[in-house]
């Protein structure tokens, strides 16, 4: 990835935290890496490299700084954006899924070679599926040293490290400090794991809460004030995570079945919230429309609610269609008392349900029982599906249109650009801020929003 070196050079001299994960700051007298916001002293101009991704400073020898965590910073929000090779490996390989399948999980998963794949990532990032997986367990025994009670060598399984040598030998690497050392700096806790979660401000709050509140599913979620709490399905076991945002950074209560499932219990609580995206940007794009200026003025920072189970995003858009928000809760919560009501049901669960716990047409039950088959049968529905691929598998179901399989894309697959010129909402909203109404018309309009539509459609449901 070509960055240019006086842009950022400036945006270290500034320490402007707005940079922080768009790359990392490498300097070669004391061979540490900082993030962009380091309040450190600005290294000399010669004495700095810039490079696009902490497992790139990793791979050259440089240790983290303890000061400024730029291992722990916001992700790049180029990866949300983006819907190539890259960007997929880069969400699947924050899940985990190197951990658990390895690169050749990962190449599969992609349907590249692993070669080809190791080419493609190095040239974009500076380092391979591996280097970035490695960065990443670096991170998650970092957490969990700091704030468990675990034995070492518990963690570094946990992590994901294959032994306890490579473990030692990779925290000394990138910390500069022993295991042992590290734990020292902080006071570990037992029972849930609290973490701090940063994110790029402005976040506004309450436009996040409100929406998942007001789309709670006993069993499943529920919000508490400022406070969501929801089950988690992680690939280990079921776990529980408690949201609070704050400035700066939403406090993350984690009670995890397997501390294995640590990284992508993050990872889907951070997509969750949208926690990395840039919503300077956004909201630069979107106010250039004058009817959005005074929206984007009062409320900035709006995010799009994003999932931690694709499939249950795609079940709610089944059985949201041409019902209410609360109509679709009370037919949601019947499915999920039926199938025991410890979290959302999987796939297989639900294909198992008797009709009678479907509160619906019969052509809608026979929509969620193809849709659940399908995914059953290998339709992903995360970040590092396949965009256009997953849209037109959707659509080859029946009772999917293109309302279905556009909701799925803008909250499962987190693709930041869908707009939902049909919906009544979006309708209504945009009648609200002197927008046209007619689908057509105003999806002639919101062209202007790209690559940003699916912020907008946000926004505009606020103001229906």
């Amino acid at each position: 990835m070509e960055l240019d070196f006086e842009q950022c050079y400036r945006a270290l001299a500034s320490r402007d935290a707005r940079f922080d994960g768009f790359f990392v700051t490498a300097v070669r007298t004391t061979g540490i890496y900082c993030r962009p916001s380091c309040p450190a002293l600005t290294p000399k101009r010669g004495n700095v490299r810039f490079l696009p991704s902490a497992a790139a400073a990793q791979r050259d020898g440089f240790r983290a700084c303890l000061r400024c965590r730029p291992d722990a910073a916001p992700g790049s929000p180029e990866w949300n954006v983006r819907a190539d090779v890259v960007a997929r490996a880069v969400r699947l390989i924050a899940d985990g899924v190197v951990d658990r399948a390895g690169v050749p999980g990962l190449a599969d998963r992609l349907g590249y070679t692993e070669r080809h794949l190791n080419r493609m990532l190095t040239a974009e990032l500076g380092a391979g599926p591996i280097a970035l997986a490695r960065a990443q367990r670096a991170q998650t025994a970092r957490v969990l040293i700091e704030t468990t009670t675990l034995g070492l060598a518990e963690v570094a399984f946990a992590a994901g490290f294959g032994s306890v040598r490579q473990f030692n030998d990779t925290i000394r690497e990138i910390y500069g400090k022993a295991p042992s050392d590290l734990r020292g700096r902080a006071k570990p806790t037992t029972g849930a794991l609290t973490l701090r979660l940063p994110y790029r401000s402005p976040l506004h709050t309450g436009a996040l809460l409100d929406f998942l509140g007001a789309r709670t599913v006993e069993g499943v979620d529920e919000r508490t004030g400022d406070t969501y709490t929801r089950v988690l399905g992680l690939p280990h076991g079921t776990a529980t995570a408690a949201l609070t945002p704050l400035p700066g950074h939403v406090r993350a209560e984690l009670t995890l079945a397997d501390v294995r499932d640590l990284a992508p219990a993050v990872s889907r609580c951070r997509r969750l919230f949208d926690l990395d995206a840039d919503p300077e940007a956004v909201d630069a794009a979107l106010a250039a429309d004058p009817a959005l200026t005074e929206s984007v003025g009062k409320d900035p920072g709006v995010r799009v609610p994003g999932a931690v189970d694709g499939f249950e995003i795609a079940v709610r858009a089944v059985v949201g269609q041409q019902v209410s928000v609360a109509a679709a809760r009370r037919v949601l919560t019947k499915i999920v008392t039926a199938a025991g009501g410890a979290g959302f049901p999987s796939a297989d669960r639900v294909s198992a349900l008797p009709d009678d716990a479907f509160a619906m047409p019969a052509a809608r039950k026979a929509t969620l029982r193809a849709l659940a088959t399908a995914v059953t049968e290998g339709l992903q529905l995360d970040g590092g599906s396949d965009r256009a691929e997953v849209r037109e598998a959707l659509l080859a179901l029946p009772g999917i249109g293109p309302w279905t399989a556009d909701y799925i894309a803008l909250r499962a697959l987190g693709d930041p650009d869908v707009f939902l010129p049909t919906d009544l909402g979006v309708r209504r909203g945009a009648k609200a801020l002197g927008l046209p109404d007619d689908p057509k018309t105003l999806a002639a309009h919101a062209e202007r929003w790209r690559p940003w539509r699916s912020y907008a459609t946000i926004r505009l449901w606020r103001h229906s």
